[in-house]
C-alpha cells in the first residue's frame, strides 16, 4: 500500500513537473504577439515614443534604403536650428540652381524663388519636397555637403548604428542606408519638438496662396487622415526601397512609433502600420510621469550670469505599462548634478528623472540645459558676494 502512495506521489509530481510550466509557458506568449504582424515588410519596429521601449520588432537592425524617411532627420536639425535661435519660421530661404534641379518628390521650386522657413518646412513633410530639402541644407550648412555631415555627426549622438546618409532627401545614393529601429530613433527625436505634427499631422494646405498659382499640398500620409490619433511622421518609396513609412499616432497619453521598410504598395504599408498601431494600443498604455511645461525644479549655477535657472518639462515623459498593470508604487525623482558651474550650453547634460517601482529604477531621462548661461562677470560676482555677506535672510 505504501509503495502504491509513492508511486502515485511520484507521478503527480512529474505530471505538475511537465504541465505547469507548459501553462506559465502559453501565458507568457499569448501576451506578446503571436503572429507577425507585419508580414509584408522586410523589416518592421514599434516603440513607446515616451520611453523608446520595443513593442514590436522584425529585422529592425537590417540596414536598408530609407527613401524620403530620410527627411526625418532634414526636418529634425532644422527644428533643432529654431529652438537654438538659428532660424526664425518667417526666414527666408532663398532656391539655388542645383537645389531646383531635385528630381522626385518636389514643390517645383524654381531657381531664386523665396520661401519661408514654415513653407519649406511644409512642403518637406506634407509634399516630400527633394528641392525643399535641399534648400533648407543649404541655408542651414552652406552646402549639401556640410549639412549631410551635420546629419551623419546627429545620427551618431543619437546611437543610430546601422544608418549613414548621403543626401538630405533620400534619393538614391551609394552609401545612403538606415535601419527601422535607427528611424524610429529619430523619430521620436523630432517628435520632441511637438510643432512638427502641425506640419506632420495636416491632410492638406497650400503653398504661394498670394499668387496667381497657388500649390495644392495633399499629405503622403493618409494615415493622418484615416487612423485615429495619427498626426505623422513621414512616407518614402523608391524602387530599390519599396514603400517605407515611419508613423505616429496618440491617443490619451499614450504615443508610438511605428516604422515599416520595404512593403510591396501603399495600401499594404498602411494597413501593417495600422496592425501594429491597434496592438500597441490594445495591449499597453502610458502612466504620466510630467506633461510638457510641468515645473521641474530650479538649476543653480555656480557663477553664472543667472545664478539659478527655472526648469520645466520640454515635452511628456511617462511609462510605458501593460493593461491592467498597476501603478501603485511608482515614483519618481529629479536629480540634478551637483556642482554645475558657469559657462553652460543650451544642450548640455545637467541631470536626469529617474522612475522607480518600489525600489526597482523603471527609467532614466536625460535632462538639458534649456539655455546658454555666460559666467557671470567680475562685478557681478562681487554684488552677489555682498548681498549675502549683508542681506542674509
Amino acid at each position: 500500500m505504501l509503495n502504491k502512495v509513492v508511486k502515485l506521489c511520484i507521478s503527480i509530481q512529474l505530471i505538475t513537473a511537465i504541465l505547469v510550466p507548459a501553462v506559465f509557458a502559453e501565458e507568457k506568449k499569448a501576451s506578446e504577439p503571436t503572429v507577425d504582424m507585419a508580414p509584408n515588410a522586410t523589416s518592421a519596429v514599434i516603440i513607446d515614443a515616451d520611453t523608446g521601449t520595443v513593442i514590436f520588432e522584425k529585422n529592425k537592425d537590417a540596414k536598408l534604403p530609407p527613401a524620403s524617411i530620410t527627411k526625418i532627420m532634414t526636418m529634425l536639425l532644422v527644428m533643432e536650428a529654431l529652438d537654438q535661435g538659428k532660424l526664425k519660421m518667417d526666414d527666408k530661404v532663398r532656391t539655388s540652381e542645383y537645389a531646383a534641379s531635385m528630381g522626385g518628390s518636389q514643390i517645383f521650386l524654381e531657381p531664386g524663388e523665396e520661401m519661408t522657413v514654415q513653407d519649406m518646412l511644409k512642403g518637406i513633410a506634407m509634399a516630400s519636397g527633394n528641392d525643399a530639402s535641399v534648400a533648407m541644407a543649404e541655408k542651414l550648412a552652406g552646402s549639401e555637403k556640410a549639412f549631410v555631415q551635420q546629419m551623419n555627426d546627429r545620427a551618431q549622438q543619437l546611437g543610430m548604428k546601422n544608418t549613414h546618409f548621403a543626401n538630405p532627401n533620400g534619393l538614391p545614393a551609394d552609401g545612403h542606408y538606415s535601419s527601422a529601429y535607427d528611424i524610429a530613433l529619430m523619430s521620436q527625436e523630432l517628435l520632441k519638438h511637438e510643432e512638427i505634427t502641425k506640419f506632420t499631422g495636416t491632410y492638406q494646405d497650400y503653398l504661394r496662396k498670394d499668387t496667381p498659382k497657388p500649390f495644392w499640398l495633399v499629405n503622403t500620409n493618409k494615415l493622418v487622415r484615416f487612423y485615429s490619433g495619427a498626426d505623422g511622421l513621414k512616407t518614402g518609396y523608391t524602387s530599390e526601397a519599396k514603400f517605407c513609412l515611419s508613423a505616429t499616432a496618440k491617443r490619451d497619453n499614450f504615443r508610438v512609433i511605428s516604422v515599416v521598410m520595404g512593403e510591396p504598395d501603399t495600401k499594404t504599408r498602411n494597413a501593417e502600420v495600422s496592425s501594429l498601431f491597434d496592438y500597441a494600443f490594445a495591449q499597453y498604455t502610458n502612466y504620466p510621469i510630467y506633461k510638457t511645461g510641468d515645473a521641474l525644479g530650479e538649476l543653480k549655477i555656480s557663477k553664472g550670469e543667472q545664478p539659478v535657472i527655472p526648469l520645466t518639462a520640454k515635452h511628456q515623459y511617462g511609462i510605458l505599462l501593460k493593461k491592467g498593470e498597476e501603478g501603485a508604487g511608482i515614483r519618481h525623482e529629479v536629480q540634478l548634478n551637483p556642482d554645475i558651474k558657469a559657462p553652460v550650453a543650451a544642450g548640455q547634460p545637467i541631470g536626469k528623472i529617474v522612475v522607480y517601482k518600489g525600489d526597482q529604477m523603471l527609467k532614466e531621462f536625460p535632462l538639458e540645459a534649456p539655455v546658454d548661461v555666460k559666467k557671470a562677470g567680475w562685478w557681478t560676482l562681487t554684488k552677489r558676494t555682498a548681498k549675502k555677506l549683508f542681506f542674509i535672510d
